[in-house]
């Protein structure tokens, strides 16, 4: 995921390093911080692929500035990425999250729609999964009190992004 989230915030703007790390830390949050020795190799490892540019722009302070700009071959990849994204970028919360902050960089509403509804179909099937004997657990059949606030955060946070899954797709086959 962190390529993917170098990817689209050059896409939006050129960065230097630092930029791009406090950009993915506020994306990411608490939950999966990046820490320079990931982001960095990263970072190399998309310029020798010929995906992000950079060069030196003097400093505010007396060192000079690396900036990081999307190359066009950078902008094909995040466009591919978007388009066709790995299953766990589906059915993991987290990397969902990363991939739906930069899907409106897809010019096709119809491809963007088309990743809405494998997301939909996961919750969906994932939540037909979550059988205990044949049947829906509920969180009041539990005296784990840990429990009960997993199933209700789960239920909660399930439904919603259902909700907001089948609004915005009936949104975008406007």
């Amino acid at each position: 995921m962190l390529e993917l989230a170098i990817l689209g915030f050059l896409y939006e703007e050129s960065l230097h390093g630092y930029e791009l790390k406090e950009r993915i830390t506020a994306l990411n949050g608490h939950v999966r911080p990046v820490s320079d020795g990931a982001l960095y190799p990263a970072i190399s490892r998309l310029a020798a692929a010929g995906l992000v540019s950079q060069h030196t722009e003097p400093g505010t302070g007396a060192a000079p500035r690396r900036v990081l700009s999307l190359t066009d071959a950078g902008r094909t990849r995040l466009l591919a990425r978007l388009r066709d994204p790995k299953p766990i970028e589906i059915t993991d919360a987290t990397r969902f999250f990363v991939l739906l902050a930069f899907l409106r960089h897809l010019p096709d509403t119809a491809a963007q729609a088309a990743v809405l509804r494998r997301r939909l179909e996961f919750l969906r099937t994932a939540a037909a999964g979550f059988f205990d004997r044949g049947r829906h657990p509920r969180a009041e059949d539990t005296a784990d009190p840990f429990r009960q606030g997993m199933l209700r955060i789960a239920r909660a946070r399930g439904s919603a992004e259902r909700d907001w899954l089948t609004e915005t797709l009936a949104e975008l086959s406007h």
